[in-house]
């Protein structure tokens, strides 16, 4: 099995200038994810790629042992660009490059850190258990439920439960669950770029749901909030 690692890390962020390397318990954000990479290539014979159009990011990358020369091409380094066209341009300079062609690509988010090793080869392991699947993504049990928690502005002007079938469940029991998408990883069958995917959530998706606490860092209450939790130990499985 072939599989490409990604981090993607742009260093044009306005809504936190330089959170990819802001340091979280001393420790550079990106650094935690890198980690991860370098644990299961070291396990499957991956290889770890870099995407970013930052010289900072990639000098702080290499002191943690991730050396890339490849650079983002700036119409991908755009706040409108998406995620799958930055993986894709990816995936296809590393195959040129290494002259072969992966089965599976898997990106962590450097965002969302809280995975471990443990999530990813499980998550794996249900990818490869169904053929037919193209990608697979991480996700958080809801604390809310759109048929009974959530509201939407309708036609009308006026708002009404998200899910238009919450007349036909009635009760919590009886709806089938829902997840929050915690962007923390993301893995694809090679065939997700032979077509022009724009979104993560395919025809044929599956999910791993997190067994443990997981969040995305977008704002800068996170930081803190990820800081403190490391600092004081709450979260064992990221020692």
């Amino acid at each position: 099995m072939n599989l490409l690692i990604t981090l993607c890390a742009r260093g044009g962020s306005k809504g936190i200038p330089g959170k990819n390397i802001r340091p979280v318990n001393g420790v550079p954000l990106i650094a935690y994810s890198i980690r991860h990479a370098q644990e299961l290539a070291k396990k499957t014979g991956a290889d770890i790629a870099l995407s970013t159009d930052s010289d900072e990011i990639r000098s702080v990358t290499v002191q943690y042992g991730l050396k890339s020369d490849y650079v983002r091409p700036a119409e991908l380094a755009t706040d409108t660009a998406g995620k799958i066209p930055v993986l894709r341009h990816l995936l296809l300079h590393e195959e040129q490059r290494r002259g072969k062609r992966y089965d599976f690509l898997l990106d962590l988010d450097v965002t969302s850190p809280l995975r471990t090793i443990a999530d990813l080869e499980q998550a794996m392991a249900l990818l490869e258990q169904d053929p037919a699947a193209l990608n697979l993504f991480s996700v958080s049990p809801a604390r809310r439920h759109p048929a009974f928690n959530m509201v939407e502005r309708g036609t009308d002007g006026y708002y009404h439960l998200c899910r238009h079938a919450a007349d036909v469940i009635q009760s919590r029991q009886s709806a089938p669950p829902v997840y929050d998408m915690n962007a923390s990883f993301y893995f694809y069958r090679r065939a997700f770029f032979d077509t022009e995917r724009r979104s993560a959530v395919s025809e044929r998706s599956l999910v791993y749901a997190m067994p443990h606490l997981c969040f995305d860092l977008d704002e800068p209450e996170d930081f803190d909030y990820f800081a403190y939790l490391l600092a004081h130990r709450k979260l064992p499985f990221m020692e």
